[in-house]
């Protein structure tokens, strides 16, 4: 038989669920309640248009009668956990509230990754809602599936650039927002005031876009082999890097290739490739020739001195 009080928990849920676009009938289901207790604990615990638990949960407890002396006493529940903290977090971001808890399961499984099935049993959420989240997170890039070898059950984890991918995508999504903008401004005519409010659009989106662009997040493979570059003094080939750093001469490859291809990663520093393997030097435009030339001519005399 279902329980006759709902709890905090409970409440947690069915606002969670709400939010989702669920109705009573399916959060009734999940948990294992009739759809009127459901209906009736909105209709007289709920803010017209907004249930919030913790509120609904304390009207409740005023409304509730006194307990008798000798009765049993419920244990308190627990408040949520980090995980829906976190979530929280995430959703005060921008990010939809279920998506962001999906995203969240994930990143905290140990196992590092999850089926459909597990993620909706472990949220307790419908799978359908779990679907529309997996696929709003793929196409932001946040997460990845595979398929599980000798079944085709497909798992969800978060990849290990995930970072990097949604810098990426928030950087092409500037660069589009400024394009539109500027042919939108086109249309309606640089000359009116919507025209020149999508001017500014554009000029900022663009602005924004080469910020990002020019901040790109390193990659620490290539900072590591820059760092140990510095360190040698000598230019290393990539077979002497792979064995110092007791890497595969595939990954190595990988950060040099990073580092000549985007020279922001290492600035102020450039990467150089000679003939008896790779160093580094100070980038050019980073200092100018009068620059170069008294730091080269060593300290000067001591001010005050003779």
């Amino acid at each position: 038989m279902p329980r006759t009080r709902l709890t905090l928990d409970d409440r947690e849920r069915i606002a969670a669920w709400l939010t989702d676009g669920l109705g009573y009938a399916e959060i009734a289901r999940l948990l294992g309640r009739p759809t009127s207790t459901i209906s009736r604990e909105v209709a007289r615990n709920g803010i017209p248009g907004d249930y919030l638990a913790g509120q609904a949960h304390e009207s409740a407890a005023r409304r509730a009668p006194r307990r008798r002396p000798g009765a049993a006493r419920r244990a308190v529940p627990e408040p949520p956990p980090f995980r829906e903290e976190f979530a929280a977090l995430l959703a005060g971001t921008g990010m939809p509230r279920m998506c962001a808890r999906v995203f969240v399961c994930l990143l905290l499984h140990e196992s590092g990754s999850m089926t459909s099935a597990e993620l909706a049993r472990e949220l307790a959420v419908s799978p359908a809602s779990v679907s529309k989240a997996i696929g709003y997170l793929e196409v932001m890039d946040l997460i990845a599936r595979h398929v599980e070898r000798g079944s085709r059950r497909q798992r969800y984890l978060v990849v290990d650039d995930v970072w990097t991918r949604a810098w990426r995508t928030d950087t092409t999504a500037h660069a589009d927002l400024a394009a539109a903008a500027l042919r939108g401004a086109e249309i309606v005519g640089p000359g009116t005031a919507a025209g020149a409010r999508l001017a500014g659009m554009s000029r900022f989106f663009g602005w924004l876009n080469e910020q990002m662009r020019d901040s790109r997040v390193p990659d620490d493979d290539a900072l590591t082999v820059l760092a140990a570059l510095v360190h040698a003094g000598t230019p290393r080939t990539a077979g002497d890097l792979a064995v110092a750093l007791g890497w595969s001469a595939p990954r190595v490859a990988s950060a040099l290739a990073a580092l000549e291809s985007e020279p922001g990663i290492a600035d102020p520093l450039a990467l150089r490739r000679t003939e008896a393997g790779y160093r580094v030097e100070v980038r050019a435009d980073r200092l100018d020739p009068a620059q170069r030339a008294a730091l080269t001519a060593g300290p000067g005399p001591a001010r005050g001195s003779r």
